[in-house]
């Protein structure tokens, strides 16, 4: 089933609740478009949270589950899950893995570091609930858990601010 990955682990890393007036399907489709636009894009560690690697370089590559695999997120398969979205009714989660590439740059170099390996749940309740669950598989953890979902709800919250955090 596109959006769910049937071996997402029981005991994760990091919560984080939030309510938005936003639809699920609307929420969803804000969600795809800010994981289209992260994707194989290259940011600086200052933008993504505590800057852990000095002169450092972040890339996401993103990918949605489809029951036990995950498709990478590019421009085929995003029309696809949109397509799921204005066919069926919103999705009860989307699973999404995360591999975050990074890179030291000194000298004139880029020189590459070792990978994070993220599993990201959104599940999806009623009046505008959402929770994400964020499950790190292995790496360095250059990018904290919550590091990741803060940058998540900032690059959401632009240029409308659409989450609002609830309290634990």
């Amino acid at each position: 089933m596109l959006g769910l990955y049937e071996n997402f682990p029981h005991s994760v890393h990091f919560t984080e609740t939030y309510s938005s007036p936003l639809s699920k399907r609307k929420l969803q489709e804000k969600i795809i478009q800010v994981f289209q636009e992260i994707n194989c894009k290259s940011f600086s560690f200052e933008e993504i949270g505590n800057p852990s690697v000095p002169d450092g370089e972040v890339i996401f590559e993103l990918g949605i589950a489809d029951a036990e695999n995950f498709c990478y997120l590019d421009a085929e398969e995003s029309k696809k899950l949109r397509g799921t979205l204005n066919d069926e009714e919103p999705l009860h989660v989307m699973d999404w893995f995360c591999s975050i590439r990074y890179y030291k740059n000194a000298a004139g170099k880029r020189s590459p570091l070792k990978f994070d390996y993220y599993m990201l749940r959104a599940g999806f309740g009623e009046k505008g609930a959402i929770e994400f669950l964020v499950f790190h598989e292995r790496g360095p953890r250059y990018v904290s858990p919550e590091d990741l979902v803060a940058f998540v709800e900032h690059k959401i919250n632009q240029p409308k601010k659409l989450l609002k955090r609830t309290p634990s």
